[in-house]
C-alpha cells in the first residue's frame, strides 16, 4: 500500500466520497486518484455506486460515483494509518454524506 493509496482511503473514511472531493481533500492529482479508486474497488476495499441521473442533471453536472469503505477497506486503512501515521479516520456517524440536489 502506497502513501497515496492510504491517503485516499483516509479521505473516504473522513466522508469525502467522490472523485473531485477526494482530489480536493488529498491534494493528489486526478491521474493518481481515479486509477487508485478503481484498484481499491477491484481489490474489495471500496464499494461504489452512481448517483441518480436526475440529481446530476438538476445541478447540471455529470453524475458522481460515490465510494465507501468496505469492512476489508477499514482493516487495510487501520494498518496503513499506523504505517504512515495518518490522522485517525472519523467515526462513520461523523462522516460527511453527499448533499441532496438543490431542487
Amino acid at each position: 500500500m502506497t502513501y497515496a493509496t492510504a491517503t485516499i482511503l483516509n479521505a473516504i473514511a473522513n466522508g469525502y466520497r467522490y472523485g473531485f472531493d477526494i482530489i480536493g481533500a488529498t491534494g493528489l492529482p486526478g491521474g493518481t486518484v481515479y486509477p487508485a479508486l478503481r484498484r481499491l474497488e477491484d481489490a474489495g476495499h471500496l464499494s461504489a455506486s452512481w448517483e441518480r441521473e436526475r440529481i446530476a442533471r438538476a445541478e447540471p453536472r455529470p453524475p458522481r460515483r460515490y465510494y465507501e469503505l468496505t469492512r476489508e477497506g477499514r482493516a487495510v486503512l487501520a494498518g496503513a494509518a499506523k504505517r504512515y501515521r495518518l490522522a485517525d479516520p472519523a467515526p462513520p456517524s461523523k462522516a460527511r454524506l453527499p448533499r441532496p440536489s438543490r431542487s
